[in-house]
């Protein structure tokens, strides 16, 4: 059994210069784990993949095309393939996502 453990699990360096850990990786999906401070935010970028974005903790803003709305913990957010997506903490509170995709991304995410 393989247990990743957040705290224990590296930061990746992005183009997003956050706090972004990988979880999980194979050819069928991907999860990142990503920590935002109050006032941080993700790059708008497109991704080559449908994506999900799971809210652990906070209340973010989740951009999806040209919809963008604040998302509360314990949501769900689906964002399909090549649709700008984006993060915000636009609180004053920590905001904790799980994000997957899937299938795991064989080519680079396009940011914006």
């Amino acid at each position: 059994m393989k247990i990743a453990i957040v705290k224990e699990t590296p930061i990746v360096e992005t183009p997003h210069k956050l706090d972004v850990r990988k979880l999980y990786d194979n050819d069928t999906a991907q999860a990142m784990h990503i920590t935002l401070q109050p006032g941080e935010a993700l790059k708008p970028h497109i991704t080559p993949v449908d994506v999900f974005f799971y809210i652990l903790e906070g209340a973010p803003e989740v951009l999806v095309g040209d919809e963008k709305i604040q998302v509360h913990a314990d949501s769900l957010v689906e964002s399909p393939k090549n649709i700008v997506h984006c993060l915000y903490n636009n609180s004053t509170t920590v905001a904790r996502i799980l994000v997957v995709k899937a299938p795991r991304p064989t080519t680079q995410n396009k940011l914006l």
